[in-house]
């Protein structure tokens, strides 16, 4: 049964912008990205929206809701009643382009910087060995769709653009606790995350984590795991002393 939404809509460009009101029809089994559409389609054409898939694994419609970063298309109707206000509003940590739309090209400037798998240099591809524990581990990273939702919601870089520059966020984190753990890399980058990519500004709250639509649990599983890797080498007096007597 169909009944007429209140939405509140950002509209506006990287020179400013203001919330709009609108009233939209809504039917049953929607999700927020249809209503947008609708309101394309009827009331605001030149609404601007990122969106590919609507099936949740694009990570193209990120946006917050109601203040909380989500995927537009994810996100049903029936979990708000139907006269609560809903404000729709692009991300946050990201420069606004037009209405929902972002630029998101902090994250491939940093996903550059990470040093690519790196596996041992007589190793031939046929010959790649793995145990089933490691390609599961890795397997859940590789969930990610890079909404970047994790990466606004995580306010190291949301409060503090001043970080931007220091601070890889928790997606690239995840990358290199990824490949850290990878069996067959034998690349460092430990150094990398603590002093290039601010491992040590990450505290921990998971805020990224919550917000993952794939579940990842991107603190438990790859973030703390990370921490203690680089703290058993900054840290350990054993690993300490290894590192000496192997340099000599």
């Amino acid at each position: 049964m169909g009944y007429d939404a209140k939405f509140r809509v950002w509209r506006g460009d990287q020179d400013g912008g203001a919330l709009e009101d609108f009233t939209v029809e809504v039917n049953e089994g929607e999700v927020v990205l249809d209503i947008i559409h609708r309101l394309q389609a009827t009331q605001a054409p030149d609404l601007a929206v990122r969106w590919n898939c609507k099936a949740g694994k694009c990570g193209s419609c990120s946006a917050e809701v109601n203040g909380r970063p989500r995927l537009l298309c994810m996100t049903r109707m029936s979990t708000f009643e139907p006269d609560e206000l809903i404000t729709v509003t692009p991300m946050r940590t990201f420069p606004v382009i037009r209405d929902l739309v972002t630029d998101v090209s902090f994250n491939y400037e940093k996903a550059r910087e990470i040093p690519s798998f790196t596996p041992a240099p007589d190793l031939k591809p046929g010959d790649y060995r793995m145990k089933q524990v490691d390609v599961e581990r890795s397997q859940e990273f590789r969930k990610c769709i890079e909404c970047f939702l994790c990466q606004n919601t995580c306010h190291v870089v949301r409060d503090h653009e001043e970080n931007k520059q220091a601070f890889a966020g928790p997606r690239f984190l995840m990358r290199i606790a990824e490949l850290e753990m990878h069996p067959l890399d034998v690349a460092d980058r430990r150094e990398l995350a603590q002093q290039d990519q601010g491992l040590g500004l990450c505290n921990i709250t998971k805020c990224c984590t919550e917000v993952c639509p794939e579940h990842i649990k991107i603190t438990d599983n790859a973030l703390i795991p990370l921490k203690e890797r680089v703290a058993d080498k900054k840290y350990d007096p054993l690993v300490w002393l290894g590192n000496k007597l192997f340099r000599r």
